[in-house]
């Protein structure tokens, strides 16, 4: 049986999606994803199977750090989509909960994360533009 795709999504039926019709499509597959809540998803993906490349691929260019850096060990444990808000014609808002553990310790991130459509290349795309880390 293939992977299951680390961001959780499931089909209509409730059962987890493989990675290949989930997040592989914008990870490895060349697409672009086609709302927030897919970039938000692949872009957790993404940091779990260690896609620099990706993430900043996906990071608005005026918020992109130079490079980034795993935390050595980290192990990647879940992700809960709690909202996904449309806010305007080319901007959304997801709220998220990703789960991990490092050197034995539960790491919990609640973030409110902005997302913009912009051209890239000549196509327009979603990009992270910045978040709220909540409660």
């Amino acid at each position: 049986m293939e992977d299951v795709c680390p961001c959780g999504r499931c089909d209509s039926k409730g059962r987890p999606l493989a990675y290949s019709a989930c997040c592989g499509r914008y990870l490895d597959g060349g697409l672009s994803a086609p709302d927030a809540e897919a970039l938000m998803r692949s872009r957790f993906t993404a940091f779990v199977r260690e896609r620099a490349d990706y993430l900043l691929a996906t990071w608005h260019p005026a918020h992109r750090p130079a490079a980034l850096d795993f935390e050595p060990g980290a192990r990647w444990l879940g992700l809960q989509v709690r909202s996904h808000q449309v806010t305007g014609p080319d901007s959304a808002e997801v709220e998220f909960v990703a789960r991990h553990r490092v050197a034995g310790l539960a790491v919990r991130l609640h973030e409110r994360s902005r997302f913009v459509r912009e051209p890239v290349q000549g196509v327009a795309r979603w990009l992270y533009l910045d978040g709220d880390t909540l409660g």
